[in-house]
């Protein structure tokens, strides 16, 4: 993938100011930046949720900005999105849920009433299990952890079997523990499916620790585009503006945090109360 000049301009405001850069591989990237940095709205972009006011992003030799209808409709599913609010319907069970993820592939009168085919579930019961899921997917998703939602929107959006997938701050709600679950997974899939996953990020230690490509924005614009071992402090520093000491601070007690509880779940096992 190509982005070549993009912007998106709300008013005076440049949310996303003339931006270039280029994908030439499957990566899991990282994009952090402080609140307004033009994160979500890049992403968003890309997945054709909003239009962009300039630019070009050129996929296969194509400009997807100037899909429309079955075309735009065939990139999104292409190109899964995952959300900070998980987005699942609470009252249905997960592996409907899960299955949802093809919605687009379906008629509205097979999917109210549950009319899946036994390769569909199968296939839902495959991703659930590959994320640890498949003993919830009789259970309706509202009685579900934080964590666990998150999981069962990963794996809807492997329904799609896509070819990238972004994620807008999809651990940002949850405590350290299944921030680790989460990430853990994006990182799996990125490497077992060999497809770009890209992450709107809020904290460093975690776009260091499961990224192997980092891009820092600031006010619309792409001020790091680099390795995750070459972003240095001042350099971050400068990204998070205000915000920088938070980042650090939440950096910090995320991977403090993060240990205890796993330091805890091995003390459980030990004494056989897993």
């Amino acid at each position: 993938m190509q982005i070549i000049n993009l912007s998106k301009h709300f008013g005076d405001n440049k949310a996303v100011n003339n931006i270039s850069l280029n994908i030439n591989k499957p990566q899991m990237i990282g994009i952090i930046g402080r609140s307004g940095a033009g994160k979500s709205t890049m992403l968003r972009i890309i997945n054709r949720l909003t239009d962009a006011t300039s630019g070009k992003i050129i996929v296969k030799d194509e400009n997807i900005l100037d899909f429309k209808k079955n075309k735009k409709r065939a990139w999104q599913k292409n190109c899964a999105m995952i959300f900070q609010q998980f987005n699942l319907i609470p009252r249905l069970d997960v592996l409907t849920n899960v299955i949802l993820g093809t919605l687009n592939e379906q008629s509205f009168f097979k999917s109210s009433l549950k009319l899946f085919t036994k390769e569909e579930r199968t296939e839902a019961l495959i991703n659930l299990d590959k994320l640890g899921m498949a003993e919830t997917a009789l259970q309706r998703a509202e009685t579900l952890s934080g964590g666990q939602q998150q999981r069962v929107a990963i794996c809807r959006a492997l329904m799609q079997n896509p070819s990238m997938i972004l994620a807008d701050e999809p651990i940002a709600s949850l405590d350290p523990y299944n921030a680790r679950l989460v990430m853990e997974s994006l990182q799996k899939i990125h490497k077992e499916k060999n497809i770009t996953v890209i992450c709107n990020l809020h904290t460093l230690d975690t776009a260091k620790k499961y990224c192997d490509r980092i891009i820092g924005m600031k006010t619309g614009n792409i001020v790091f585009d680099d390795q995750p071992e070459l972003l240095k402090d001042e350099t971050a520093r400068d990204i998070y503006g205000a915000e920088a000491e938070e980042a650090f601070e939440a950096a910090i007690t995320s991977t403090s945090l993060g240990d205890n509880q796993e330091r805890l779940i091995g003390n459980k096992k030990g004494e056989g109360l897993d």
